[in-house]
């Protein structure tokens, strides 16, 4: 529901609990047992911003969140609701969607590029060790040099074949690039292939404004990533959202604390982000979510436990809804104890006790005000929403694929020339270019080396454009370096 400051989330018989939009991009969490009503908060949420105006990017990992695309029906459990609450001018309304899908089957296909992706996420989501993340950050250098495009996984691949044949010419300048390191990442990428890498590496690569669109009647529009398949693949999962937000952190301008976010990000299952990432990348993830608020994006966490996400991180959440947590285990009870110590106290309320008491569709509540200050939690009946609560059917959904806005532009893959072509011919050329066996050294010119023959080549191909770097991850320019586009 809108309210006129905000977006109520829900109230009692003595308060309304409104999330102002103007706070909405200090970020926040929902939290709570399996079955506890946090789909249906998310979907409250997701349905405020949107009618606010604000674009909204979520994952749904179960497909309940469909159902935003089309008006909800009215229950006696739903007009309860609405009577307790004293919610004026409730009506059932769909909102404005659109859907996506990395493998392209209940939406959009999603894609980015090898170079696009970088090599520090890149490692994290093959699982490297040092020295095999050292060797894939050459692999990107060395192709950055010799300016061959990295789009999709094969170019990857015959850029490692490459390096690997080449290994004792490339030593000097970038270091020692054993094969088995090489071998490693070779098979890593063909378990990320199994995994659905081919769909998700290549082109057209996703344009972030797409994620950001308004509709005709001032709505923001809902990309739902349908995760339903890309769940059971968890590394795939979080780095793909991980790289989602650096690409926006990286393109997005500074705009301080607009009236209204920019954008809002709904990440679900986010224990998945944090238990896979090493120590490097969750220190970058710390300092995106820090930092990406001056680019006008919210970034909201949706997972069943508070402890699943990293204190540095949980400090800079600062809208907080929690639901029911139950107390069967000792990290049960911790989980409780560090969930009521995150609320501002209320007088009268025992916030450690009600957790564990809060009925399905209840939670506690804690917003920033208008100063940016937490306000006393609150014991809240969260609000309905306006669509419809549970998925589309098969055939509602292939009705609003057929009528998307981007039907049409990702849907093919495409397939320019890049890294493999150009290995490949640049081989070819060397197969026969080879000096005839009666030569003899010493009589005329000397033969080009693979590696001088590479670098003249690669000279006439780039022409007027010499010196230019592929497309470089964000989270490695944070680390110093600097990406520009071609």
């Amino acid at each position: 529901m809108t309210h006129s400051e905000g977006i109520l989330l829900g109230g009692n018989k003595q308060t309304a609990v409104v999330l102002h939009h103007g706070m909405a991009n200090r970020h926040g969490l929902v939290a709570g047992a399996t079955g506890t009503g946090k789909t249906v908060t998310l979907q409250t949420l997701a349905e405020g911003f949107s009618r606010a105006g604000v674009p909204v990017f979520l994952s749904d990992v179960k497909g309940d969140l469909s159902g935003l695309a089309v008006a909800g029906s009215s229950s006696d459990r739903i007009q309860e609701r609405v009577k307790q609450l004293k919610l004026a001018g409730y009506q059932h309304n769909a909102c404005p969607t659109v859907f996506w899908d990395i493998y392209g089957i209940n939406g959009h296909p999603l894609r980015t590029t090898i170079s696009e992706m970088g090599p520090l996420l890149l490692a994290a989501l093959l699982e490297l060790n040092d020295v095999q993340s050292g060797v894939l950050y050459a692999v990107f250098r060395i192709a950055d040099d010799q300016g061959l495009l990295l789009l999709d996984l094969k170019d990857l691949k015959s850029m490692l074949n490459w390096v690997k044949d080449n290994a004792k010419s490339l030593q000097t300048e970038y270091g020692s690039l054993p094969a088995q390191s090489i071998n490693a990442i070779m098979r890593a990428l063909l378990v990320l292939e199994e995994q659905g890498g081919e769909q998700f590496f290549g082109e057209p690569a996703l344009n972030l404004q797409d994620l950001m669109q308004i509709d005709f009647s001032g709505n923001g529009v809902i990309s739902i990533l349908d995760a339903t398949q890309l769940i059971h693949q968890p590394r795939l999962y979080s780095m793909f959202l991980l790289w989602l937000l650096a690409e926006l952190f990286e393109q997005l301008p500074e705009v301080g604390d607009p009236d209204k976010p920019k954008l809002v990000f709904f990440f679900d299952e986010a224990h998945l982000l944090f238990d896979t990432a090493p120590k490097a990348l969750l220190e970058k993830i710390e300092q995106v979510v820090r930092l990406i608020r001056s680019k006008g994006v919210g970034i909201y966490f949706v997972t069943q436990n508070p402890l699943d996400v990293p204190e540095e991180v949980l400090g800079q959440l600062g809208n907080r809804v929690q639901h029911a947590l139950r107390a069967f285990t000792p990290r049960d009870q911790k989980a409780v104890k560090v969930a009521a110590q995150t609320f501002r106290p209320k007088p009268g309320v025992n916030t450690e006790q009600v957790i564990t008491q809060l009925g399905v569709g209840e939670a506690l509540v804690s917003v920033l005000d208008t100063r940016g200050t937490p306000t006393p939690v609150e014991r809240v009946l969260i609000a309905p929403p306006q669509s419809r609560i549970g998925p589309l059917q098969g055939a509602e959904r292939e009705e609003r694929l057929q009528r998307s806005p981007f039907r049409g532009k990702y849907d093919q893959t495409l397939d320019r020339t890049s890294a493999y072509e150009e290995l490949k011919s640049r081989s070819e050329k060397q197969m026969f270019s080879q000096p005839a066996v009666a030569d003899k050294p010493g009589r005329g010119r000397k033969a080009d080396t693979i590696v001088e023959t590479l670098v003249k080549s690669t000279t006439r191909a780039i022409g007027s454009s010499l010196g230019r770097q592929i497309v470089r991850g964000v989270l490695g320019s944070l680390f110093g370096g600097k990406k520009r586009r071609r």
